[in-house]
């Protein structure tokens, strides 16, 4: 049982495509027991894109929350053993309600943790989510020794992507050099604590190894895998030209092979490198 009165603040930290089912078992379960005239501001974690609906972590909780809930969204450069060893850490708490944000600050906010809140939802969850699997790619950059040049090339190229989709889906175009876009997209591209880079690497190390085999050797959620498919059908219902994206769903989940899709990636045609926002 749960005492609700005692509860400040709540932290779903989950993988997106359990959030649903956590979301449901809050609702039966948590929100009952929360006090009706207490505010309580939840906070998700989740980075990912819903398979099947294609909706963003906020959209799938809004369906569940009741209106004394507060709903935040959790992101940023953080791996979690950095952030055990209590290393200096920023992350952005994004929400449209000013007093989930207020909460975030005064109760997560430390010198070694720094919280900066933003009230653009689908630019930190957009980011939180295509980093992910533009890591894989970067790791599969690094698996075939394609040069450091190539890893900037697709770092950049796949922020690109990501803005592309923001503002498909109208969010803030500077949201994505903030923490949870550009921070989290050069840490998780870069650092050998990412799974999602191991999990490309890997790829690439063992070409024609069973993806399922690679999956089970990272031991946890490689968020890019699954988010891979639901970006790609994403990228796809709203028209965008995506790439790299494309690229990571082929090989992922049309068993495209590694070199061949790296070979198409490298011989599209030519185009100016901002092309995307005259259309």
């Amino acid at each position: 049982s749960f005492r609700g009165e005692t509860i400040d603040l709540i932290i779903l930290a989950v993988p997106c495509q359990a959030l649903r089912n956590v979301g449901v078992w809050c609702r039966d379960v948590l929100w009952p027991n929360l006090q009706p005239d207490k505010r309580v501001p939840v906070l998700c974690a989740a980075k990912g894109v819903e398979l099947g609906t294609l909706k963003l972590p906020h959209e799938i909780l809004g369906e569940l929350l009741p209106k004394n809930v507060g709903l935040g969204i959790l992101s940023g450069p953080s791996f979690a053993k950095e952030l055990q060893a209590g290393l200096p850490t920023a992350i952005v708490v994004a929400s449209t309600d000013g007093f989930v944000r207020r909460s975030a600050e005064r109760l997560l906010h430390r010198p070694h943790f720094r919280v900066y809140g933003t009230d653009d939802v689908v630019g930190v969850e957009l980011g939180g989510a295509i980093k992910n699997v533009i890591a894989v790619v970067a790791g599969v950059v690094d698996g075939l020794q394609l040069g450091h040049n190539a890893r900037a090339a697709v770092v950049t190229r796949g922020l690109g992507e990501m803005a592309q989709m923001g503002a498909a889906l109208g969010a803030q175009p500077m949201t994505f050099l903030g923490l949870s876009g550009l921070g989290d997209l050069i840490l998780t591209c870069t650092g050998d604590l990412s799974r999602n880079r191991r999990f490309g690497f890997t790829i690439a190390q063992n070409l024609g190894r069973p993806l399922a085999d690679v999956l089970s050797e990272i031991g946890q959620t490689v968020e890019g895998y699954s988010t891979a498919r639901s970006a790609h059908l994403l990228s796809k219902k709203l028209n965008l030209d995506t790439p790299i994206l494309q690229m990571a769903y082929e090989v992922l989940h049309e068993n495209r092979p590694v070199d061949d899709a790296v070979a198409h990636l490298l011989n599209r045609d030519q185009k100016g490198e901002f092309d995307w926002i005259d259309k």
